[in-house]
């Protein structure tokens, strides 16, 4: 063998090492500053209740700070376009309602991006189900005597925002039992909640994260809880599935995603420290007193939940045409 040859052999061999090489320097390398978390919903929500519980002890795992940064608006797609347009290095990440992200492809005629291609998953986190409840005066104790007021009076539905996950949730309520309701849209849960409260907004469905403590409070009244099982924490109230609505489940699922092109090794490295930050016992039962469950997954798994969910809504989009530009 000639030793040219013999170099371009070596040399061919070296580079072809490279991108594993590299991989494993930039995780190595990862994270030399602070890292941005981006909840692009207002402050109050479920995604911002999660993302400000594992800031802490994310840093820690990490060595770095983390910064969490609320970018609310259009649904949440405001934030999530800024985390798919930020440089793929790690050092911006999304922390939101993987489900409500899944439905605006359906939902926006214009988005300026693409979910799917411009974003990757990293791990889901938590599990809420949406709590369905009322302004104490109104009327009704369960779903059955709800769907029967609807139908005599003027309720007003208020959703986090047209399009979100809360909003076809009620859609597809409304759909199954023949209720009659106007939906009011809002920038937010925080929002929607407070018009509940203070009985602007009759009915709402949203997560049990962020609506437990005002039914605890006694300032909401619960009907149903979204889940295929009963919640310990609310074990007297049933589900709406056993009220006459089989099968019918939702909920808010917040998760971590970056931006398409990060790298594998850095986003397994995340997805552990998030894992291992989410799971402590301190977090895991404090947000179990809140009605949240740990639920945590692979980079794989949580695009592929991600895929489910897309299409799952995207026929509840179609059935009720809900647009937006």
């Amino acid at each position: 063998m000639s030793l040219t040859r013999r170099s371009l052999l070596i040399a061919g061999t070296v580079a072809g090492c490279l991108p594993a090489a590299g991989q494993a320097l930039a995780a190595d390398a990862w994270p030399s500053k602070p890292i941005k978390l981006v909840v692009p919903y207002p402050p109050g929500g479920s995604s911002d209740i999660i993302a400000r519980s594992i800031s802490q002890p994310l840093s820690a795992a990490l060595g770095q700070s983390v910064i969490v940064e609320n970018k609310p608006g259009a649904n949440g797609n405001l934030g999530a376009d800024f985390v798919a347009k930020a440089a793929p290095d790690g050092y911006t990440l999304l922390l939101c309602d993987v489900g409500a992200l899944a439905i605006s492809p359906s939902v926006y005629t214009k988005l300026s991006f693409d979910p799917s291609k411009d974003l990757r998953g990293v791990t889901m986190l938590a599990y809420s189900p949406h709590l369905l409840v009322v302004h104490p005066s109104v009327k009704a104790g369960n779903l059955k005597e709800l769907v029967a007021l609807s139908k005599t009076s003027d309720l007003n539905f208020a959703v986090t925002a047209t399009g979100s996950a809360p909003h076809l949730a009620g859609v597809a309520l409304q759909r199954a039992v023949d209720a009659r309701w106007t939906y009011v849209p809002y920038k937010g849960g925080v929002q929607a909640i407070q018009d509940t409260v203070g009985g602007q907004t009759q009915v709402l469905m949203n997560g049990m994260l962020a609506t437990l403590p005002h039914v605890q409070s006694g300032k909401l009244k619960v009907l149903g809880v979204s889940k295929a099982t009963r919640m310990p924490l609310i074990g007297d109230v049933p589900t709406i599935a056993e009220q006459g609505v089989p099968g019918f489940e939702s909920g808010t699922w917040q998760g971590v995603k970056a931006p398409r092109g990060t790298p594998d090794a850095v986003v397994q490295r995340l997805n552990q420290a998030l894992v291992t930050a989410i799971r402590s016992p301190d977090i895991r039962s404090r947000l179990a007193g809140q009605g949240a469950e740990v639920v945590t997954m692979t980079p794989a798994e949580e695009e592929q939940f991600f895929n489910k969910e897309r299409a799952r809504w995207a026929q509840v989009v179609r059935a009720a045409d809900i647009r937006l530009d």
